[in-house]
């Protein structure tokens, strides 16, 4: 069963390696990074984070002793907002349409360097959707 918390160094971590990677394949044309950041974004949600390569690499010299925490669940459903973001990345560049493939990929480094700056993006995303539900679970419920 995987945690139910992550802490917060880890977050950031995952976080900088987004904004790192979709910089870098910006600023050098380069969209195979995409493809690289794809892989290691879809290894960490199929491993609950445990392999994520951010993840990996910020553990060995990042201090976690800090009780600051990010909800398992939260986290999950940003990890697969950034999948999402980047499969329509990759999408767009195999059907040739390279602008579309890096209009994905800044939406997701927008979020991610936002979230680094202190507003999570998917975190509202996440809560609008869950009031959603509670919305249409009451009105099946009042019918």
């Amino acid at each position: 069963m995987p945690a139910k918390e992550i802490p917060v160094p880890y977050v950031k971590a995952n976080q900088t390696g987004i904004v790192l990677t979709v910089a870098a394949a910006f600023l050098f044309q380069e969209p195979w990074a995409i493809a690289a950041l794809w892989a290691i974004q879809v290894i960490g949600l199929l491993t609950h984070g445990k392999g994520n390569l951010f993840v990996l690499i910020g553990k060995s010299f990042l201090q976690t002793t800090s009780s600051r925490t990010e909800a398992y669940e939260l986290q999950r459903f940003n990890n697969t907002l950034a999948v999402l973001f980047l499969t329509l990345s990759l999408l767009s560049f195999g059907l040739g349409w390279t602008v579309a493939g890096y209009v994905f990929a800044v939406m997701l480094f927008a979020a991610a360097g936002a979230a680094l700056a202190g507003y999570c993006i998917g975190c509202t995303v996440y809560f609008q959707y869950k009031q959603w539900k509670a919305r249409r679970r009451l009105r099946s419920s009042a019918s």
